[in-house]
């Protein structure tokens, strides 16, 4: 489960060149933006979080703005859970390679939200 986590780690931290990475421990990375919403709360971006038989990653753009998950692949839209919540048992280069494109795609989404 170690090494899961730290790929999809290295997925979410290649597109935090811009953002506040709050918690980068083993097993939990978190990630916000650096802005406030209208509440005062810093905007968040994205999670990967280990637990005993999964890993997490979360990717909040994909709550925000649905439309990024339209041309997702059925394998992807499988794994899941939720509305911005994916998980992982396993190595999956193809879909960690679209887990990367869809990452990006929502840091882009987040920029012109003005989120960034």
């Amino acid at each position: 489960m170690d090494t899961v986590f730290k790929t999809l780690a290295n997925i979410m931290k290649k597109h935090a060149t811009q953002l506040e990475v709050t918690t980068d421990k083993p097993g939990n990375l978190y990630i916000n933006t650096g802005k406030l919403d209208a509440k005062k709360k810093a905007i968040f971006f994205g999670m990967v979080k280990q637990s005993k038989d999964k890993v997490t990653y979360h990717l909040m753009p994909v709550y925000c703005n649905p439309e990024l998950l339209a041309n997702i692949s059925a394998e992807l839209k499988k794994k899941m859970q939720g509305k911005s919540c994916f998980n992982f048992k396993k190595i999956d280069t193809d879909l960690f390679t679209e887990l990367d494109a869809l990452t990006g795609a929502g840091l882009s989404d987040y920029q012109r939200a003005d989120k960034i």
